[in-house]
């Protein structure tokens, strides 16, 4: 009775309806992929500043139960430095200037796993990943299946390798169904990557304002 009660209430609170919540940078955690190869990331309040120079890594946070039914993000975006475009789809030659991540889960697995790393919520079998990227040479809004989360995992593309300072405002739960037929899943995480070090590049970029709601 308990649980169900708990999985009820929260299924309550993700069908209500939600207030912004403006994103700070400052206590994300850095997820190295090999201790000779990461990203350089200045966090400052709602701005990340990135430098990936032949390298690779992300910064994480995973995010409290007032956040999990946020339907919608908008940020802005901006490269200075842009990796080549690159075939996405293939392991090993995925380059990329930013990704965002928005990891999801179903209501009773948010719960049972509060406290987990982000790397250890994205092999869980029902968790779904939505990575909005800044590469490659895609049609807008083109779905591209990764190559490392396989059936967990699916990519928005939002626009093509290259320089430039842009706004974006993507709905979340839109993507969600569209991507992976899901609905009424928890929004328990956020993630930021730049990858250059299979093209030997160089990318300057940042992310600021990241507002869900």
């Amino acid at each position: 009775m308990k649980t169900s009660l708990r999985t009820a209430m929260m299924l309550a609170a993700l069908a209500s309806p939600a207030t912004a919540n403006e994103i700070s940078f400052d206590d994300w955690t850095h997820q190295p992929f090999s201790i000779f190869s990461n990203n350089d990331y200045h966090r400052e309040g709602p701005r990340l500043d990135v430098v990936s120079d032949d390298s690779v890594s992300l910064i994480y946070t995973m995010l409290e139960p007032d956040s999990w039914n946020m339907r919608t993000a908008r940020w802005s975006w901006r490269v200075e430095e842009s990796a080549p475009a690159t075939d996405l789809e293939r392991k090993g030659v995925d380059d990329r200037n930013l990704s965002i991540y928005a990891v999801f889960l179903p209501p009773d697995d948010a719960e049972r796993l509060r406290g987990e790393s982000v790397a250890a919520i994205l092999e869980e079998p029902s968790a779904r990943t939505l990575t909005y990227i800044w590469g490659g040479d895609y049609d807008r809004d083109a779905l591209v299946a990764s190559p490392y989360l396989g059936e967990r995992g699916m990519a928005v593309m939002l626009r093509p390798a290259g320089v430039g300072d842009y706004a974006e405002q993507v709905d979340l739960t839109a993507d969600l169904r569209r991507a992976f037929g899901a609905e009424g899943m928890a929004l328990v995480g956020l993630a930021v990557s730049a990858d250059s070090d299979d093209t030997d590049s160089r990318i300057r970029a940042s992310v600021s304002g990241l507002v869900l709601e």
